[in-house]
């Protein structure tokens, strides 16, 4: 199916959340809609291409948390550099998470200033769908229903009895020349037991996959209606008081803040249901039934060797994992931490979570190797007084002007060019080169080349804490945060 790039169509894509039920490969820091689990580009890169075959890029309008916002946006610029500097204005970095009410208000709003009679869908970052053809026709029958002033939901036709997801319950049909049915909906209900969930598949219920389509002037009008305190501070942000505002702002869900509201009040709020191969990728789980199997049933991804292990899911990000014996089990091994549990347990991996959170809790916020907005860098070992890393350094970045007060650092080139400044004086090294930078002294790492830069760095000192730095220049804005 051809869809026509439309210029009053806009997409919202939510960004948040922290995909605890797929650590230790998700966590807080670089939570799963920025891994690639299911193909090469990541669950963000996909559902950006996938929405910019109905809208311009310029009209793709990305919500995330702050800590995220760099990553999110060189990702974007990888898949999209001809539209770079557009699509940078329009990542909105959160100060903190409020729910998705008023991260879809904020985005809306801003579209709203531009284009009142925008028509908008808001998708998460982190859902697959194979069959897109079937979901742009849903997405252009819905925004056909915003015209008509009314909310739309895309509602997924149920394979299974899904205990994990809440259901929405359609009533009569609207008469309106559509591509696809579309029916009123009469009712919201969260996640069922097995036993509720077997019902509403026997009676029609649709999965709520939580994506919407509406005209900017109609939701605007819906939230002062019925969350006036949220369109208030809304239509108060600014540059200036962003983070003060946003703090003011209750944590509400689209579906409670609002959906609910108009399916009780009986107001203009619809369902177009879709079959289109839907996950939201949210388990373990959920990732081995969407990969492909081995005769023995297992999903295997990375170094892995398997004797007598059935109907698993084994997957290795570094190293290898050997198995025997096994059934019905999930194996993820990271760099620095490693889960084993039984496949029809993946459901409950954030309770477990919930207790490494107590015991070692830097192991669900980062990995040992953490994305900046210049490169990435790897601890390869740590101690009381010194710290190893490995650092690359995209062609052209820099990182800030800066200085530790409580180590020294020494640096090896392993491959490319570098350009240092160690207090203002500026030199280069070359492969197989090294360098000493004093506690104290301002320095500058840069990679001026078109080639990735590597280097090992060797941090010694009293303190060796990533916050022991002070920034004096910086091209990322974070003079104050790192």
């Amino acid at each position: 199916m051809t869809t026509p790039i439309m210029n009053n169509s806009y997409a919202i894509i939510l960004c948040g959340g922290s995909g605890t039920r797929l650590w230790p490969l998700s966590r807080t820091l670089r939570p799963k809609q920025l891994l690639a689990l299911n193909g090469e580009p990541t669950l963000l890169q996909q559902t950006a291409q996938r929405l910019t075959q109905h809208i311009a890029p310029a009209n793709l309008y990305t919500v995330t948390h702050q800590d995220h916002k760099f990553e999110v946006k060189g990702q974007l610029a990888e898949i999209y550099p001809q539209d770079l500097a557009q699509l940078v204005a329009n990542v909105l970095a959160e100060p903190c998470a409020k729910n998705t009410l008023p991260a879809i208000a904020w985005a809306t709003y801003q579209i709203y200033q531009k284009n009142a009679d925008a028509l908008i869908g808001v998708f998460a970052s982190d859902h697959a769908i194979d069959n897109e053809p079937a979901f742009l026709q849903a997405w252009q029958t819905a925004e056909l229903m915003a015209e008509q002033d009314y909310l739309v939901l895309l509602g997924i036709k149920p394979d299974e009895p899904a205990t994990g997801y809440g259901y929405i319950k359609p009533k009569q049909a609207l008469s309106l020349n559509n591509a696809l049915p579309v029916y009123q909906v009469a009712q919201f209900v969260e996640k069922p037991n097995l036993a509720k969930a077997q019902q509403f598949v026997s009676e029609g219920y649709l999965w709520n996959s939580g994506m919407f389509v509406f005209k900017a002037s109609t939701f605007m009008k819906m939230l002062a209606q019925y969350q006036p305190e949220i369109h208030r501070l809304i239509c108060a942000i600014n540059a200036d008081n962003v983070a003060e505002t946003y703090e003011k702002l209750p944590s509400l869900s689209m579906d409670y803040g609002l959906a609910e509201v108009l399916a009780q009040q009986a107001e203009k709020i619809a369902v177009v249901p879709v079959d289109m191969a839907w996950s939201d990728l949210g388990s373990w789980d959920s990732i081995y039934a969407r990969h492909e199997k081995d005769a023995d049933n297992n999903v295997n991804h990375g170094d892995v060797v398997n004797v007598d292990t059935h109907n698993s899911l084994i997957w290795t990000e570094t190293g290898l994992v050997a198995t025997l014996g096994l059934n019905n089990v999930v194996v993820i091994q990271t760099a620095d931490a490693t889960l084993i549990c039984d496949k029809n347990r993946a459901e409950d991996i954030k309770l477990l979570v919930e207790k490494v959170k107590t015991i070692k809790p830097a192991l669900t916020e980062i990995h040992q190797t953490v994305y900046r907005p210049w490169g990435s860098y790897t601890v390869l070992e740590e101690r009381a007084n010194f710290k190893i890393k490995r650092i690359v350094v995209n062609p052209g970045a820099k990182l800030s002007m800066q200085m530790h007060k409580h180590r020294a650092e020494h640096w090896v080139v392993v491959s490319g060019i570098a350009t240092i400044s160690n207090n203002e004086i500026e030199y280069t090294l070359q492969e197989n080169q090294s360098t000493y930078i004093p506690k104290t002294h301002k320095h500058r790492l840069a990679n001026n080349t078109n080639l990735p830069l590597s280097i090992i760095e060797v941090q010694c000192g009293e303190y060796v804490g990533e916050d022991d730095i002070v920034r004096f220049d910086d091209h990322y804005g974070r003079l104050t945060n790192q």
